[in-house]
């Protein structure tokens, strides 16, 4: 591959990213997006040309993110929610233009792309094993901590999740099924036991889907993006059902994060057309205090130990964002937001059936739809560019050659 390819620079932000997350997290949006922005000025050099973006996909993102910096009108922060939609459209234009740069790779560059996301996910992998099996050590270390906090241990989460995004894309190696298989199968046993819940549903439901779209290409991934396009439109509904469902049972972590879903939907109720603003969760009414001892009560949360953790002062009905990006999407963008995030992730499946590789493209999907679901914010940086890193990267994955149909013997 040569260095001044267009690809080149997405390929070595694979290899790098993964262990480059493992010892910080935050190192994710400016590789990403370093990597985004030199692939398209290689394109510029080489051809003479803006990479203009191609298809409904670019437009739906970026449209979303104009969107949200519309919503700085009557966002209760309106400088921070016109730079973050401002800076949400450009950053799908850059992956856009990305994306368009790579599609024209030949195969040998498609292959060695793949390569280097293989040596990048083994890397991580093996440093997320040695930090773990190490106390964290290596975190640690990198800290320049001699003790390690028990917080550390959360830190590995976000890697976990970008190795489970990226995971899925190393089914397009172009090994025997055999290696490839174990590579596969070794990166989801380590996931699963790393920290994170999320991650591990995300690292074994993508493989799954990459699975499912080898048997069926085209299905698959239109099933997939159909499926959370739905999702998205109807999280508000399905979040209004958890009073009535035994909550009460969940481990505390587990109830708190029911309560947050709670809260943020009695607030999506207040304005669901037009949202709160962009980054309004930060700064929603009401979002800084303890659980309502009324809503606890309509849980049923009569544990006296769970009462007392609720009543501490760290722990808010709303801590930043809801963990959830479907509802995150209704709470500051409204109806209209989550319109437009539907229609994205409806598209993103039909895209991915047209990908050069569509298991790996819908496993990496699904993936990440899963994390979106249920952990980080929506719009942090880090975890934005790593879900258009892998998108970039798919446009540019060897494709799975088809065998060629038997000719017709001619007619006698």
């Amino acid at each position: 591959m040569s260095p001044t390819a267009p690809a080149f620079p997405i390929a070595a932000a694979l290899a790098v990213a993964p262990l480059a997350v493992v010892l910080q997290s935050k190192a994710m949006a400016p590789i990403g997006l370093v990597a985004l922005a030199v692939a398209v000025i290689a394109h510029v050099r080489t051809t003479r040309t803006l990479p203009w973006p191609r298809g409904p996909v670019a437009m739906a993102g970026i449209a979303l993110g104009l969107w949200a910096a519309v919503t700085a009108i009557w966002a209760i922060e309106p400088g921070r929610a016109l730079g973050s939609g401002l800076s949400l459209a450009g950053m799908a234009l850059l992956a856009a233009g990305a994306a368009t740069s790579v599609q024209d790779s030949d195969e040998p560059t498609r292959q060695r792309l793949v390569l280097m996301l293989a040596i990048g996910l083994i890397l991580g992998l093996a440093a997320a094993t040695v930090d773990a099996l190490t106390g964290h050590a290596i975190r640690a270390g990198v800290r320049g901590l001699r003790e390690v906090p028990a917080t550390l241990v959360f830190g590995l989460k976000p890697a976990a999740s970008v190795m489970a995004l990226l995971l899925p894309l190393a089914i397009a190696l172009p090994w025997p099924v055999l290696p490839r298989a174990l590579l596969l199968l070794a990166g989801a046993a380590v996931l699963v036991a790393l920290p994170g819940d999320t991650a591990k549903i995300a690292a074994v439901l993508g493989l799954a889907v990459a699975g499912a779209t080898a048997l069926a290409p085209c299905l698959v991934p239109r099933l997939l993006g159909a499926g959370l396009a739905a999702t998205i439109l109807v999280m508000p509904l399905l979040v209004s059902a958890i009073p009535s469902l035994p909550v009460e049972r969940l481990p505390g972590s587990a109830l708190h994060r029911m309560l947050i879903w709670d809260f943020t939907a009695a607030r999506i109720a207040q304005r669901p057309v037009l949202g709160w603003g962009m980054e309004a969760s930060r700064t929603i009414p009401g979002g800084r205090d303890n659980p309502p001892a009324e809503t606890l009560a309509r849980m049923r949360v009569t544990d006296p130990a769970l009462l007392r953790w609720f009543a501490e002062p760290h722990i808010q009905i709303l801590p930043l964002h809801p963990h959830n990006g479907a509802l995150q999407i209704w709470l500051e963008l409204g109806g209209i937001g989550a319109l437009i995030a539907a229609a994205l992730a409806w598209l993103l499946g039909m895209a991915a059936a047209r990908a050069p590789c569509p298991p790996a493209a819908a496993g990496a999907l699904a993936s990440a739809g899963v994390t979106a679901m249920l952990s980080f914010g929506a719009w942090q940086a880090w975890w934005v560019a790593a879900m258009l890193l892998a998108a970039t990267a798919c446009a540019a994955l060897p494709g799975r050659a088809l065998p060629s149909p038997e000719p017709h013997p001619p007619k006698a």
